[in-house]
């Protein structure tokens, strides 16, 4: 599917994050010269085709107090890997699970999870029930701590 002019002005006016006003729609539409139902329609449509994955909330994490985070890596048996790493990628405190090429002999991890915890210990925890779940079929772990906060966005659309 392509995005048409329109979809294009949406994404634009939302790729940022939503207004923060009781009516956010009715306000992005506002802005473009449409009215809110359409622009719930339109954003409706784009999640339904898969152009957008998803609208949601995204707390600040450091600000919740989760300011021990850590991204644990993990080398799993290939062929159990995709059927694990969907188990961990349900775990409530995973926020995000993927699977990645190993780069031998360097780098042997495959599995990727991160975790989010008040302390390293009780990320460790966490780390712990990941290792569980992978059984036998995990050789090896590690967990690589952030040590800053980097600004995360997604794709961006540009006005060109």
């Amino acid at each position: 599917m392509s995005l048409d002019e329109l979809d294009r002005r949406i994404i634009r006016a939302t790729q940022s994050g939503l207004p923060l006003v009781p009516r956010p729609y009715e306000a992005v539409g506002a802005a473009l010269g449409i009215s809110g139902e359409q622009v719930r329609e339109r954003l409706q449509a784009m999640l339904d085709e898969g152009l957008v994955r998803r609208i949601g909330a995204v707390p600040n994490h450091y600000r919740l107090g989760f300011t021990a985070n850590g991204m644990s890596v993990w080398d799993v048996a290939d062929e159990r890997v995709d059927e694990l790493g969907e188990r961990v990628g349900q775990l409530p405190f995973v926020s995000h699970c993927y699977r990645r090429p190993r780069r031998a002999p360097v780098w042997n991890y495959n599995l990727f999870a991160m975790l989010h915890g008040r302390s390293r210990d009780e990320v460790e925890a966490q780390a712990q029930q990941v290792a569980a779940l992978l059984g036998d079929a995990c050789r090896a772990h590690d967990i690589l701590y952030s040590t800053a906060i980097l600004k995360k966005t997604g794709l961006r659309i540009s006005e060109s």
